[in-house]
Parts: structure tokens; sequence; C-alpha cells
């Protein structure tokens, strides 16, 4: 007989909190949600108030039958699930799928895994809150809904496989939006005035505050300033203080993660839960500032230990996103006297982190002493240089931890503290070494990166920290939105130098334009986004996208019935869904015609297709059997702005660049980029080398290079079955069998395997689905062809249901009117 069965989420931290209970305890884990909707149209029943149908996820149906037997021995259950929406989902969805009754049930809650934490959440026990748990059904639904019924409406209209989403669409929204405002800047010139001074030894860079917009006038300035005496003529100097930041939320951990550490956010994500689930940190899903008074009182006390009482300011932080649950803390290390958390690089990096924005939070302003130089010019009455200095009079928070910026806060005031000036008065002459007239230019707004897209959705109100990294990782893999790092373009600038009394004038290059870890919009997320635009407002409309974030925290909060929430919004977005039949799929195809030819006057299309935007020359021909030509576009290109000029380029490949062992070797690009084919096979161009300009012995380096990689790879083959391998991978070695990839069991020699083994090894191993599995890791080092014929299979498993979802919405609207 069991006394008490605990049941959480995850087995790490089933682990954690097992260590705090005694005897009488068993914890066990769900491993997430045990229920959801069907895969089927037949999850949600409209007609009757949106009535959901849950079915028990068939990965779990053991794991509840394990879960269902303890649950009947035990006195009394536990449900430790996460304090929040779907964390109250999760425990919900156990007590009805394990048949559990109010009178041995107890729901209990904590935002740290620690002792004190454990056992003050079992003495304060309460029930299932039935309004977290229609928020969050409120959601699902609702992202069902959306799911179901305008994907096929893509599928229709564009192309097959597509999906919409009511966050993700939004989210590609302002990827697309920011592309073409960055495609619609035009850069604009002018020059910047610098000078560099001696002062008995040591310098000074001073700056003069006006720009000039051209040569002409940058020139004139310097011509003026020959022969010039420059005075110190006014030194002001004023103190100034710096505060902290507030401890972490979600997404300011995500972005700070991704400034500091270059982390993803889902790989933020991954390294704080497993932080989490160990106890070192506090529940990392939340949007609230608030330190508990305990958590208050662990930081001061540790500050006052490390730094001294001085560098103590005890502060309460307000947050300002009106949905923020106060009552919940910022993300905080459960214990601040621990330097450290974990062997393992990642999570310690990210603790350190963590620990360091808590601590400043609690620490004084760091007092700075401001001082601004004013330089006189004698030849120039109204221009005077400037130069400014700070000196840290008490570091205070300064030293522990600085905030970092993300490129778009650059342009504005820099808020790193800057060096000291020398020992300068009022009136003294300086010696000027050189003066500078650099052209400089306007910089578009910058992409995106994820954590950047992460703080525009929370500034816009659009998602939940339980949301953020689930979208980002949604539209990458949809195929919407690529991150990737891109070369930037030369470009030449002007100079001009004042030095010894003469000017020179001289032509420079930078690369503007690089991009490292940002966001790409594709074109099919420009053609998606603009039939959304248009036809489906609501849906990705960013005040309504946040209203609706809105309403889901006032279910949450017992202030609005889901249902009705629900009927307000699906009536409207179900009429456009109908009436989005008469759309024409010709209107929607991002199809532009380029221009003609000049060698064939035929016409040149570019468009979107299955396999990605191409162009086309010419129209096919059945009388003649004339063929029309294809080109796919290369990385960077859209469709939408693509020009005639770099369409004729296109066609110039594939192009014959010379031959090796007597076979042609053709450049070209293809889905997957460019390539070199050689004998049938194909060699992925790097970026380093330009599939219109690559050399035969390039090529040749090239693939040679790539016969060596796969020789050392091959173990070895089996005449008799070509299908079988044994290979070295990223994890070490393993089988190849067909598509199934098997591993190798200890004390087995991979080389000395015989076919017979490796087959009988390969059907003693199961097909694995799904993230976590041996499968997934194995494909990593699988040859290309294997995973690409996985990849094409996969579309079709979702296509399948999907497919009926519009004949649902009508039976369910004629139901409606039934009733």
């Amino acid at each position: 007989m069991i006394k008490n069965l605990v049941i959480v989420e995850s087995p790490a931290k089933a682990k954690t909190i097992e260590g705090y209970l005694g005897k009488d305890y068993v914890v066990k884990s769900s491993f997430g949600h045990v229920r959801d909707l069907p895969k089927d149209n037949n999850a949600i029943d409209i007609a009757h108030g949106f009535r959901p149908t849950y079915v028990v996820s068939s990965d779990k149906r053991e794991v509840v039958a394990q879960l269902r037997k303890l649950a009947k021995e035990a006195e009394t259950v536990w449900l430790a699930s996460d304090d929040d929406r779907e964390g109250e989902a999760i425990s919900w969805h156990l007590t009805e799928a394990l048949n559990l009754t109010d009178a041995k049930t107890r729901r209990i809650v904590f935002r740290e895994i620690t002792k004190s934490a454990i056992l003050n959440a079992i003495s304060t026990p309460r029930g299932i809150d039935m309004d977290l748990v229609n928020a969050q059904q409120a959601r699902r639904i609702l992202d069902r809904l959306v799911g179901f019924e305008l994907s096929p409406v893509l599928w229709k209209k564009i192309k097959t496989g597509l999906s919409a989403g009511r966050v993700q669409s939004v989210a590609v929204r302002l990827v697309v939006e920011r592309e073409r405002e960055i495609e619609r800047h035009r850069a604009e010139a002018s020059f910047r005035i610098t000078a560099n001074f001696d002062v008995q030894g040591k310098t000074l860079e001073a700056e003069l505050p006006t720009k000039f917009k051209t040569e002409q006038e940058a020139q004139a300035f310097l011509q003026a300033c020959v022969g010039a005496d420059y005075t110190i003529e006014n030194l002001e100097k004023k103190p100034l203080k710096r505060s902290p930041a507030p401890p972490f939320t979600t997404s300011t951990l995500q972005q700070e993660a991704s400034r500091k550490l270059y982390f993803s956010v889902a790989q933020t994500m991954t390294v704080a839960q497993r932080l989490y689930e160990a106890g070192k940190i506090s529940y990392m899903r939340t949007d609230s500032l608030n330190l508990s008074e305990e958590a208050i009182q662990g930081a001061t006390r540790e500050i006052n230990r490390s730094f001294g009482e001085q560098f103590v300011k005890v502060r309460h932080f307000k947050t300002k996103s009106a949905g923020a649950q106060e009552a919940h803390e910022a993300i905080r290390p459960t214990d601040f006297s621990q330097m450290v958390a974990s062997s393992d690089r990642n999570e310690q990096r990210l603790y350190e982190l963590i620990w360091k924005r808590a601590i400043a939070s609690q620490m004084a302003d760091a007092q700075i002493e401001k001082t601004t130089v004013t330089i006189g010019i004698s030849t120039q009455e109204q221009q005077k240089l400037q130069a400014t200095g700070e000196v840290i009079k008490f570091e205070g928070f300064l030293k522990v931890y600085i905030e970092s910026k993300d490129d778009d806060d650059l342009d504005g005031e820099d808020e790193d503290v800057k060096g000291m000036l020398p020992p300068l008065s009022i009136g003294q002459l300086i010696q000027l070494r050189q003066m500078l007239a650099t052209q400089r230019y306007t910089r578009p707004a910058p992409r995106y990166t994820e954590a950047s897209l992460v703080k525009k959705l929370e500034e816009m109100g659009i998602g939940r920290p339980s949301t953020y990294a689930p979208t980002i990782s949604t539209i990458q893999k949809r195929g919407y939105v690529e991150k990737d790092s891109r070369e930037g373009k030369e470009r030449p600038y002007q100079v001009l130098t004042l030095k010894n009394e003469s000017i020179t004038a001289q032509t420079k290059t930078e690369i503007t334009g690089a991009e490292k870890a940002k966001l790409f919009p594709t074109d099919t997320a420009m053609v998606v986004n603009d039939f959304l635009v248009e036809h489906f407002p609501n849906v990705i409309d960013y005040s309504f996208t946040a209203r609706v974030e809105a309403e889901f925290d006032e279910i949450a909060q017992g202030q609005k019935e889901w249902e009705n929430m629900l009927d307000q919004f699906y009536q409207k977005f179900h009429e456009r869904i109908e009436s989005s039949e008469s759309i024409n799929r010709a209107d929607v195809s991002g199809a532009r015609e380029l221009g003609t030819d000049p060698a064939t006057g035929k016409t040149i299309v570019a468009k979107l297709g299955r396999y990605g935007p191409y162009v086309q020359l010419g129209e096919e021909n059945e009388e003649t059997g004339e063929k029309p030509v294809y080109a796919s576009l290369r990385k960077g290109q859209f469709v939408e702005s693509l020009a005639l000029e770099d369409a004729l380029d296109l066609f110039k490949l594939p192009r014959i660049i010379g031959t090796f062992e007597n076979k042609e070797m053709t450049a070209a690009v293809g889905r997957f980029g460019p390539y070199i084919r050689h004998e049938g096979k194909f060699y992925s161009l790097p970026k380093t080398l330009d599939p219109m300009q690559v050399t035969a012995e390039e090529a040749i380096d090239l693939i040679q290079a790539k016969r060596k990689a796969d020789a050392e790879k091959l173990i070895k083959s089996f005449e008799e079955n070509p299908d079988v391998q044994v290979l070295n991978g990223r994890f070490g070695p393993y089988i190849v069998a067909g598509n199934k990839n098997v591993k190798i069991p200890k004390g087995k020699e991979p080389s000395e395997l015989t076919l017979q083994e490796c087959l009988d090894l390969a059907e003693a191993t199961p097909e694995k689905k799904g993230r976590g599995g041996f499968k997934k890791k194995a494909d990593a080092d699988a040859p290309a062809k294997k995973p690409a014929a996985k990849a094409k299979a996969a579309p079709a498993k979702k296509k399948a249901p999907a497919k009926k979802a519009p004949a649902k919405a009508t039976a369910a609207k004629a139901a409606a009117k039934k009733k």
C-alpha cells in the first residue's frame, strides 16, 4: 500500500523531489501532458459550445496505466505539475485520465524545487483551478480551429504542406515586414568629423556634433581648420547614477542569453529547464519581475558577505505587463550562496548569468562623474568640438553585471561607461594630431535575432512566456523563416584627413550588410503573409492578436467565459474561411513577369513552386514539344524583388566547368543550394565558392575531399546487400539498414560485424519516433539520401487529417443551424 503518490511532469523533477521527501512518498512522472485533442476532425464539437474531446496519447498509454494502478493503491495523490496554465491543465487531465476523486487528491504548487518549497506546498494544498485550465483549453482549442481550418485554405490557394497559426503567422509577419523595410531603405551618406589631440602625451578624442551632407562641405570645414588653435573653452562635470536591470523574466533571459552566451531561444529554455528540475533556479516560465522576501534576504546576505553593506540596496520591481502574475517570481537562484550549480558548461554559464542579474538587482546604484569638454577652434566661431569622459566614483552593481544591448538599441545613447579624460583646464591650448572627415551611411533597421523577435512579441502583448520558444521554433521548422548568417558587400567610402596643416583624400572600403544568426523570411513566408493580411486580417492583425491574449488572461482570472470568447472569434473567422472558396489561386501565387530574354525573346516569370522560388523561361508548347527552362533562386533573392538581370544570370547555370576522370563536372544551384555534379553524384559548394565562378581545380579538390571523408566514414559494406553499411558517425559507429539506423551494442567490434549480425540487430531495433530517440541522433550522420526521403514523406502524414477540415466546419455550421 502506497501512502502518498506525488505526480510531476518530468523524470528529472521527480528525482530531485524524491530526495526531499521521506519513505512515505513515491514520486512519479507523467512525462508532460497525458491527454490531448485527437489529430482528426472530431476533436471539437463546435455546435455544442466548442466541447473538446480528449484522448490519451498513444505514447502515454503505458504511463497512464502505471499511474492509474499506483493511484488506486495510494491513500493520497498529490498533483505537483508546474504553477502555470499548462501545469494546471496537466493536473486536470491527470485527474480525468486516472479517475481521481476529490477526497484523495491534492493539488500542490511551488516555483522552486527546494526542500522548504516542497514541504510548504504539501502543508498548503488546494484544488484544481478551473479558470487556469479553461484559459489553457481556450488557447488550445482556438489554435486548433485556426490551424485546421486555415491551413487547408493555404494548401488549395498557394501550395500543399503549408500551415498557419494565430501567433506563428504574426511572428512571420514581423520578420517579413522588417525584410521589406530593409529592402526599401536607401542609405544616405554624411561626413562625421572626429579629432585626435595630444595632451601632455595622452590622447583626447573629440567629435563635432554637426554632420556634413556632402564631401564639399566637409572639405570646406577642414580647410577652415588649417592653422587653427584649439582651446579648452569649458569643462562641465555632472554626477550620474546608473541603476541595475530587474531580475530575469522568460523573455529577458532569452534575450540576454542570446547576446552574451549566443544561445538560441530553444537552447536557453532547455538549459534553464534542467537547472530548474535540479533545484538550482526558480521556475523559468514567468513574466513577473517580483522577488520574494526570502529571495531578497538571500541576495542581500550574499552581497553583504561578498562586497560589503554599502553595496546593498533592496529593490522591488513592478511588471509593466497587464497580464503578469505578480504572485509569481522572476527567475533567480534558489540559493544565492551557491556559485557553482552544474558541471555542465552551458548549465553553469546560464546559472552564472541568472545569479549575476538577480544579485545586481539588489545592489546599489553606480555613481559616475561625467565630464563634457567643449573645444574651441580659433578659425571657427560657430563650430565647437566636444569630448566626453566618465569616472566611476562608486561601482555599485557594475561590480557584478552590465546588461548587453541589441543592434536596434545601439543608435541611441551609449549606456556603457566611457573612459577617463586626461587632465584638462579651461583656457588650455591642446595640440591637434589629426582631424578626420569620414563618410558614413545610414543603416536600415536590423533584422531580428530569435531573442529580439521574442522581445518585439512581448512588447506588443503577443504570446506569453510558455509560447515564445515554441513559436520561434515553429516558424523555422515550417520553412517560413531561416536563421542564417550572410556575408556583406564591399562598399567604398571617403576619408579626408587634416594632418600637419595639409588635407589628403583617401578612398577606403568597408563591408556592409553582413549578418550573423539573423532571421530571414523565405518567399513562401512573403506570399503566405500577403494572402493572410488581405483575406484573414483578424488572424494576423497585431492588436487583435494581443487582445486575444488579454482575453485568455481574463479567462484565467475568472472574468470571462471561455466558450463565449471562442464563439465571438469563431463566427467571423469561419465566415472568412467559407468566403475564401471564391479566391482565385492565380491571384495569390506571387508570380511576377520580369521581362523577355534578349537572346530568345521568350518571357521570363518568377514564381513560388513546390520546392521553393524559381524563374521560368518560356512556356510549354505541345505542338513543338518545346519545354520551358527553370532555375532556382539563390539564397537572399526574393520573387517580389528579383530583377530581370538577376534572372538572366540564374539561367547561366548549370554550367560545365571542366572534366575529371573523363567525366564532366557541372556547377548548378538546387533546392538545397549550390553544388557540383560529377558522375551522378552531388557535392555541395561551401559559402566561399560561387557556382558562377568556381574553377575546375576547386571542384576537383572538393570532390576528392568528399571522397576521402566518405571513405573514413565507411567502416564496412556488404556486396550482397548494399543497403546495409557500418558507418562512423558523430556519436560513434552505427549500422544503416535501409531506412533504419541501428546502435551497435557495447563489446561488439564494428569492423568485425557480419551481414547477418547487422540484420539481426536491425530486426531487434524498434522504429523510434519523436524527440530524444536514438534514431534522431543517428540521422544526423546518415547519408543525405535517407533523410531526404524521410522529409519528403512527412507532409503526407499531416495532410490526411487536415484535408477534411472544410467539410467539418460546414457540418458544424449545419448542426448549429439545426440547433
